[in-house]
This record gives C-alpha cells, sequence and structure tokens, in this order.
C-alpha cells in the first residue's frame, strides 16, 4: 500500500466506520446477518434484502467518489469453484480486497478433492485459514454437505438450484434505476433455472411481481414456485407462471432472461426447441411498460435466448447489472464478516 493510502485511511477509517454504521440499513441488518452463510435466497428476510440492497447503494456511492473503505482489514476470503466464472469470481475478489481484506482462488482441480478427500473434510480445513469461504458447485447438496464441514460463513456463488447473489444484484439494478423496488413488474422468460428460483424468491420478498413464461418441460421448481407465492403473499407482491411470453411482459417494468443452455449441461437440441418461442424480440419489449429495460445474467448469446438489437439496445442494462454484483458482493462480505 502506498504511504499517502495508508494514511488516508489511517486519517478517515474511523469517520468511515461510524459512517457505515450510521446507515440504517447496514445498522438494522448487521446483528442479524453477522457470520451468517447465504446458501439460497430462502436464508434471507424481507429486511434482510433490503438491508442488503441499501448497503450496497452505499459502498457503491464510496467507490463512486472515490473513497477508501477498508471496513474488513485483516479478513480472509476464500474461494472455491467447480466452474468458471468471470463476474462472480472477480466480483467476490476485487470486493474483499477494496473492503481492505484478501481473497485466495483455488480451482476445484487445484485441492486434494481430486484424491479422494472429502468436502466436509476440505471445508474443515480452509475454515482454519480464512474468514468466509464462497464455493460453486455443480450440485446443491454438494453445497449442503460442504457447508456442514465449514466453521465460517459459506456464500453460494452458484449451484444447479439457486443463484441467490446474482438475483440480489439484480434488485439493486432495479433499486438504482427505478428508486424503489416495491411494486415494479419483472418478467422472466425462457429455462426456469437457478436464476430464476433466485429471482422468484427475492423479487418476491422484496414486494416485486414476478411472472414467469417457460414451457412446460422447463418450468422452474413447483415447490419453489409455491415459497415464493407465499413470500410474495407477506410482503405485498406476487408470483405467476405461465405459457405465454406475451402475457408474462405486459407492463413489465424489466424483461429478464438467462441463456437456453445453461453451465454444466449437456447440449439438448429438443430443449433449444422448446426454449425458441421464448426469445426476447424487440416486439416481445414493445408490449412491456414504456420505460422497461432489458436485463440478462451474462454471458448471453445474441440470437438464441435474445435478439442482438434487444441486447445491444438502448433499452439494455446488462452491463450495469454485471458492474452492481461488485457492489452486492460487498454488502454481503460486509454485513456478515464486518
Amino acid at each position: 500500500m502506498n504511504t499517502a493510502l495508508a494514511g488516508y485511511q489511517a486519517e478517515t477509517s474511523g469517520n468511515l466506520a461510524q459512517s457505515w454504521i450510521d446507515n440504517p440499513a447496514a445498522r438494522a441488518a448487521a446483528p442479524g446477518l453477522q457470520g451468517r452463510s447465504v446458501l439460497s435466497d430462502l436464508d434471507l428476510s424481507r429486511a434482510e434484502v433490503d438491508a442488503l440492497v441499501e448497503t450496497a447503494l452505499w459502498l457503491k456511492g464510496q467507490r463512486e467518489r472515490g473513497r477508501a473503505h477498508p471496513l474488513l482489514t485483516g479478513k480472509t476470503l476464500g474461494m472455491i469453484f467447480q466452474h468458471p466464472s468471470t463476474r462472480t469470481r472477480n466480483a467476490f475478489q476485487a470486493g474483499m480486497e477494496q473492503l481492505g481484506g484478501h481473497a485466495t482462488f483455488l480451482g476445484a482441480h487445484e485441492l486434494q478433492l481430486t484424491r479422494g478427500e472429502t468436502l466436509p473434510d476440505t471445508a474443515h480445513i480452509l475454515s482454519r485459514y480464512v474468514d468466509g469461504i464462497a464455493a460453486r458447485f455443480s450440485h446443491h447438496h454438494d453445497l449442503i454437505t460442504f457447508m456442514g464441514g465449514a466453521t465460517v460463513p459459506v456464500f453460494n456463488a452458484l449451484t444447479e438450484r439457486f443463484h441467490p447473489i446474482e438475483a440480489l444484484s439484480d434488485l439493486l439494478t432495479l433499486r438504482d434505476r427505478f428508486g424503489d423496488i416495491r411494486g415494479l413488474r419483472l418478467a422472466y422468460l425462457g429455462d426456469g433455472n437457478n436464476v430464476c428460483h433466485s429471482l422468484m424468491l427475492s423479487g418476491a420478498a422484496a414486494g416485486m411481481h414476478i411472472a414467469v413464461a417457460s414451457p412446460i418441460p422447463f418450468s422452474p421448481d413447483a415447490t419453489l414456485v409455491e415459497r415464493a407465492m407465499e413470500i410474495a403473499a407477506q410482503s405485498g407482491g406476487s408470483v405467476v407462471v405461465t405459457r405465454s411470453p406475451e402475457v408474462a411482459v405486459a407492463n413489465a417494468d424489466a424483461v429478464y432472461t438467462d441463456v437456453h443452455e445453461s453451465m454444466g449441461q449437456p447440449d439438448d437440441p429438443a430443449k433449444r426447441s422448446a426454449l425458441a418461442p421464448f426469445k426476447v424480440t424487440s416486439a416481445l419489449m414493445a408490449q412491456a411498460a414504456p420505460q422497461a429495460v432489458f436485463m440478462h445474467c451474462l454471458p448471453m448469446r445474441r440470437e438464441q435466448e435474445v435478439e442482438a438489437a434487444v441486447a445491444d439496445g438502448p433499452q439494455s442494462i446488462v452491463f450495469e447489472q454485471a458492474a452492481n454484483r461488485l457492489h452486492m458482493h460487498k454488502a454481503l462480505l460486509l454485513l456478515s464478516l464486518g
């Protein structure tokens, strides 16, 4: 660290910490989230979702103003990823370092897992070295098994069932764009996958109206749909599942899609064919609200799940979404490890 920055941090760290404590959302959430793991969206209450979004907005403001915020000095995050990652890995690593901590990354092939060491044993050992662990596993039950050996918070960096921090980042993007997310209408078109599950659950907790349009063989998990509906009933939102893209996008404030072939899944021409009618087109976007935005968690395949004219058009906020991943990851790290 250069001398000037070190001096700046030493001089301002007290005021910075106090300004974070004075943030109402952070103050309300810190006792509840401290030391907590987040394995799925169901681990978070409505108040905690709101607090994460507001804390992420505060952290975004600190970065945009060029203000250092080393609130996790001395903390270390471990990362284990079975799948490739661009946004999640960099958001965790850069975010941890911007908060004054350190992050270490290990691909699954670099661990003794390849020689038969168990997931709980791996988690138990890593917990002796780090203050939190971000883990990306193919199967959600592997994440649960790993968590069984951990003695520090574990964060879901994606499984086939949930992608919670992605959904929270999307709520941050909508909050930043529209000013309030309660009552917003989001239409999700395509595969009822992990991103769809998390958007339903987190969106419902935030009081949004979520409409999912998917073909029957690739609909979201019925149990999670039912749970999202229960959450929405308590928050003033709603969740509906339809087979009609036109019904889903009608008057929507945001139109969202994901790849038709999820990471780690085999090539499936039948699936691509079934999902083809759910492609986001300019004609569909015209049926949404006039101020509607297009969203995608990335990476995307233009002309498969979305027209290039939409993906690269004036309504697209996909890169704003990606940028906000940094701030939401930092909010989760701060409230859990701080």
